[in-house]
């Protein structure tokens, strides 16, 4: 892959730029700022080796959620509950409550956990991450559409192999297949088909990295993802043009000099043409802070919000590590151009958009979010890089 997945050189943002870190470097880029898609008005700039989100204190937290549905108890092993997912069998879509026992059990084996030993020479940028290959293809949105086949557009599909529109939380535990490493990661992750203009034929990601990282100067107050969580990036409706140097854009990567907007663009602007060795890839960011009460909401996103000020807010109070999803398409740009599923007449990038279904085995998301994350420590997808 282009980007770092093979030779230890992550990419990092803030939540409004992305800056390349480190010895050997991508990019082909000089600009400090990359087209990153986040919600409107959601990102600030933030220090290469800073980031973190700040929620409430735990207690209060778990408090503020819904009563247990009685599948958990807070008697049960922290691991083994929130591994068979923190919901109870909540409605298909809409505000679907967190198991609260399962969510406490996971907060208390988070709290009691011990942080490991950090070797020499691991890096300060707090992240962890999942390396994930392409799965399958199906016109199916678990998420948006739960239980209706075929009613999507097309999506490209990582992680969970065995990701329908069917998929529940509880799938996502008994059928843990998946295409990413760590293997403990049973999560599924998809983002719209890309296409070639010319030739009508799918265009599949060659790389999609998955970074759970710290967005804030602080990981005071740091908890771990909750399983079951939906969240979406992007807006799949958005029908603008992506002109070179918009936000929101897909972009040209590589190691070495290079331009980012590519040396050339398509015939109606949208898509670059990239030089030398570089491909198309496309980065976005999604929340970094949780309601402490919801796995999702009628519109995929209220139940999550960015923080701002390395803190926050106070109706989302619960501080998670912000996903990012790095993709990488084995594709260089043309003239003709692309279209993404979600927008084949317009023939813009700016409908891109991914969603994210939550679903690690407990004590791994737990060891990574406190050695990587709230020790500020830079991991890959088995623990501390060295």
């Amino acid at each position: 892959m282009s980007y770092a997945s093979n030779h230890g050189v992550p990419w990092r943002l803030g939540r409004s730029k992305v800056v390349m870190a480190a010895a050997g470097l991508i990019v082909v880029a000089g600009a400090a700022a990359v087209y990153l898609a986040t919600s409107p008005g959601s990102a600030k700039p933030s220090s290469v080796a800073d980031a973190s989100p700040v929620p409430a204190e735990s207690g209060a937290v778990i408090g503020a959620a819904p009563a247990p549905s009685g599948s958990a108890s807070a008697a049960t092993s922290a691991s083994a509950a929130a591994s068979k997912s923190a919901t109870a069998k909540a409605p298909a879509t809409g505000w679907i409550p967190v198991d609260a026992a399962a969510w406490k059990a996971q907060v208390d084996a988070f709290q009691a956990l011990k942080t490991d030993p950090v070797p020499a020479g691991v890096g300060n940028l707090p992240e962890f991450r999942a390396d994930c290959q392409y799965s399958h293809s199906l016109a199916d949105d678990p998420i948006v559409f739960p239980g209706l086949a075929g009613s999507s557009h097309m999506h490209s599909f990582v992680g969970n192999k065995a990701v329908t529109a069917d998929t529940t939380p509880e799938d996502l535990t008994k059928f843990t297949a998946t295409t990413c490493k760590p293997v403990q990661d049973h999560s599924a992750y998809w983002v719209p088909t890309l296409y070639d203009a010319a030739t009508n034929k799918p265009v599949e990601t060659t790389g999609f990295r998955v970074y759970y990282r710290s967005l804030m100067n602080t990981s005071a107050g740091q908890l771990p993802m909750p399983n079951g969580l939906r969240m979406i990036s992007g807006d799949a409706t958005k029908r603008q043009p992506t002109p070179r140097g918009a936000q929101g854009q897909f972009y040209c990567a590589f190691y070495g000099p290079g331009d980012l907007d590519g040396v050339a663009r398509s015939t109606n602007g949208n898509w670059p043409i990239c030089g030398g060795d570089a491909t198309l890839h496309f980065m976005m960011q999604f929340p970094d802070c949780w309601d402490g009460k919801h796995l999702d909401s009628p519109n995929h996103k209220d139940h999550v919000k960015h923080g701002s000020g390395n803190a926050c807010p106070a109706s989302h109070p619960v501080k998670i590590p912000a996903i990012t999803f790095d993709i990488q398409y084995g594709a260089k740009g043309t003239q003709q151009g692309y279209y993404l599923s979600s927008d084949k007449e317009g023939r813009s990038a700016s409908s891109m958009h991914g969603d994210a279904f939550v679903m690690w085995d407990a004590a791994t998301m737990n060891k990574r979010t406190k050695n990587c994350i709230l020790q500020r420590r830079t991991c890959d997808n088995n623990g501390y890089q060295q």
